[in-house]
């Protein structure tokens, strides 16, 4: 199975993948070109904002307004008048760190990670953001906090540090938010590239985007075997999420970071959104409650 070719954006870090059900469009940055994109699938339509901080992920709130995260902190912003309103500040204090990824726990909690821009070991860290707009750590000593879902029926939730080449499982409380290290689920083989973003889908398997490997990747977390990969013609695979009118679609983002122009030459769609059909159904993000 290939991806084809859905938008040439020609993003340098193209990330944080995010399917909008009431728009029928697919969101995605690209975090060093301080952009944020929509592509309109029913017109092929693509808007872009520009921003002065890098963004990174992109999620809902109950109110239907988007939520993005930035170096510094999290704002929610208004898709009708284009203006960005801060919720919460997080390491802004530590000019070298940034956010990466995050994502929507069942109970409506904002989960975001942070890392150094320098790719220091170590010194980034998971934090929940509660419906009160509290700061809470969960996890520290983390170098490229990534990937983040949970499990069917809520019990368990799955990190990636990209750097440990590790899907990491947590059993997770629902009520509380409270999680405790369980087990590692999956182990990337370095052949196969650098896990990234991630998503699951209606059977419980993770699909994981493999920076350097080409591919989407579907993982079974119980047996931590291989079941599939979707092919992608440029290397730097970066997110994935499930989307489409029947969630039966994969839109994917990639990126062309630190490329030489060999590479630009040899991969000239790096940078671009591509868009798969893997046979199964995704799951529906989770909303932000505040």
């Amino acid at each position: 199975m290939t991806a084809s070719l859905l938008y040439p954006c020609n993003c340098i870090l193209g990330e944080g993948a995010f399917w909008h059900e009431a728009r029928q469009s697919f969101f995605w940055v690209d975090i060093d070109g301080k952009l944020l994109y929509e592509y309109l699938t029913q017109t092929a339509k693509v808007n872009s904002w520009s921003f002065q901080h890098r963004p990174s992920m992109i999620a809902l709130d109950s109110h239907g307004e988007l939520i993005i995260s930035f170096q510094g902190g999290v704002a929610r912003f208004d898709l009708q008048t284009e203006t960005l309103h801060g919720l919460i500040e997080i390491e802004k204090a530590i000019p070298d760190n940034r956010t990466n990824d995050g994502a929507i726990d069942p109970a409506g909690r904002l989960w975001i990670g942070t890392m150094n821009t320098q790719f220091k070991e170590g010194a980034g860290s998971l934090y929940c953001i509660g419906h009160d707009l509290s700061l809470t750590k969960k996890v520290e000593g983390l170098t490229i906090p990534n990937g983040l879902v949970w499990s069917l029926d809520n019990r368990t939730m799955f990190h990636i540090d990209s750097a440990a080449r590790k899907v990491q499982a947590y059993s997770y409380d629902n009520t509380f938010g409270s999680i405790v290290f369980e087990r590692t689920a999956v182990t990337i083989p370095p052949e196969l590239g650098t896990p990234d973003g991630m998503s699951i889908d209606e059977e419980g398997m993770l699909w994981i985007a493999h920076w350097n490997g080409f591919g989407v990747y579907r993982w079974n977390p119980d047996t931590g075997k291989l079941l599939d990969k979707i092919e992608v013609p440029v290397p730097q695979v970066s997110s994935c999420a499930f989307g489409g009118a029947d969630f039966d679609q994969l839109f994917i983002t990639t990126a062309k970071e630190n490329f030489s122009l060999e590479s630009l030459k040899k991969y000239p769609d790096s940078g671009s959104v591509y868009i798969a059909q893997p046979g199964v159904r995704g799951v529906r993000k989770n909303v932000f409650k505040k």
